[in-house]
């Protein structure tokens, strides 16, 4: 199913139909202010496992990130960070950026291993921030382009639906997406590393 959704002024009812589409464990596919992304409520263990075989991976492989509201959320999940990460962060989010920080406890339990870092996003999109505070818990989210596919991503909604309806419950046409991803940057020795150049300058 595809749902077409103002980017800008995103109607009560559409948004309604999409949390209670992820409540339900549905997997989604998103825009954000970079590329379209697959997402799903980051409790949800079989909405997760659909992701792995989707995805073709197991569970101490995923790499996969959350995506916040605001910056607000971040302690329930992470370790405090330096005074330079920090800066970076809330100069550049919300924005097409994806910053790696040292988990807390609570990131194992959900993804069922020792994973001891998380990436983290805030978008500069309407729809997404709006999805995560009526649904008031994070997303967890991973590229709609698997790390084996050299294709270009794709940034068209109708297409994408095409391809993965099968596979997702439903794809939230927020207009023509991105071809570049976000700017991954890693804060986990408590400096800033940029690991992948993308849409985001810091």
């Amino acid at each position: 199913m595809i749902l077409k959704v103002h980017p800008e002024n995103p109607a009560p009812r559409h948004l309604k139909q999409i949390i209670e589409t992820i409540k339900q464990g549905g997997i989604i596919i998103i825009p954000t202010d970079s590329v379209y992304a697959i997402a799903w409520d980051i409790h949800n263990t079989k909405a997760y496992e659909r992701i792995l075989q989707l995805k073709g991976i197991k569970k101490k492989e995923a790499n996969f990130s959350f995506l916040f509201f605001d910056l607000s959320q971040l302690s329930e999940f992470t370790l405090p960070f330096s005074n330079s990460c920090f800066k970076a962060i809330k100069k550049s989010l919300p924005g097409p950026f994806t910053f790696i920080l040292n988990a807390n406890n609570k990131v194992p339990k959900i993804f069922q291993n020792k994973k001891k870092t998380i990436g983290i996003r805030i978008p500069d999109n309407l729809i997404v921030t709006e999805i995560i505070n009526e649904l008031g818990t994070p997303l967890m989210t991973t590229s709609i382009k698997g790390d084996d596919d050299f294709l270009e991503y794709m940034t068209d909604p109708e297409l994408i639906h095409e391809k993965f309806e099968k596979l997702v419950d439903l794809v939230v046409d927020g207009g023509i997406g991105d071809l570049t991803p976000s700017t991954v940057v890693s804060c986990v020795d408590g400096e800033i590393d940029i690991v992948r150049q993308g849409k985001g300058i810091l």
